[in-house]
């Protein structure tokens, strides 16, 4: 993954988290957590996603951070005209009839990087309601030798950020029941669609 993003344009990163900063204190939000030591290279839960709205929050809460995050987005999002700009919005195409092997190539991906790199993976995988998430996220990790990093947006509190680090122990029914848990409480914008 060696695309250019906004994350890594200089004077529009600069700017943009001034604006980040400022947006979500006015509007009452606040930002906690950090990345854990040695680990630029992690991926990242977006959870609950529940609406349009949550990438908005995410990208002003990743320049609040300082993060350099990718996001996976199906790929009827990259069609022109916004092709060019949602991929410089850190976004990568996945066409879903063909993702057969996107956990293996997401990891390579990861482990090639030459510069810190956050990929955030939505574990329902749809902003509809869904009784059952994906474990993806889960074997991305495990295949990329990098830890899980639990981050959240809860519109109910409005406090947004990075939450627990989990190392995978290949234990996937253990891990995800410790990652649902913390979930539990985490509301979503439309909270009726998120069943953690």
């Amino acid at each position: 993954m060696h695309q250019r993003t906004i994350f890594d344009t200089p004077i529009v990163n600069t700017l943009l988290r001034g604006f980040s900063i400022g947006f979500l204190k006015l509007t009452g939000w606040k930002v906690e957590g950090q990345l854990p030591p040695g680990g630029y290279k992690c991926v990242l839960i977006a959870a609950p996603h529940t609406s349009n709205w949550d990438l908005p929050y995410t990208l002003m809460v990743s320049f609040v951070l300082r993060l350099n995050v990718y996001w996976m987005g199906k790929d009827t999002l990259f069609k022109p005209p916004f092709a060019g700009v949602m991929k410089w919005l850190g976004g990568i195409p996945v066409h879903r009839d063909k993702s057969s092997n996107l956990v293996a190539a997401s990891a390579e991906a990861i482990r090639e990087a030459d510069g810190p790199l956050a990929l955030v993976v939505s574990p329902e995988g749809t902003r509809s309601k869904t009784n059952y998430w994906k474990t993806g996220f889960y074997w991305i990790a495990v295949g990329a030798e990098v830890p899980i990093v639990m981050a959240y947006i809860d519109y109910g509190r409005k406090v947004a950020g990075l939450g627990p680090v989990l190392v995978p122990t290949g234990e996937v029914e253990h891990d995800m029941q410790v990652v649902k848990d913390f979930y539990s409480t985490i509301r979503g914008k439309n909270a009726r669609q998120f069943e953690a």
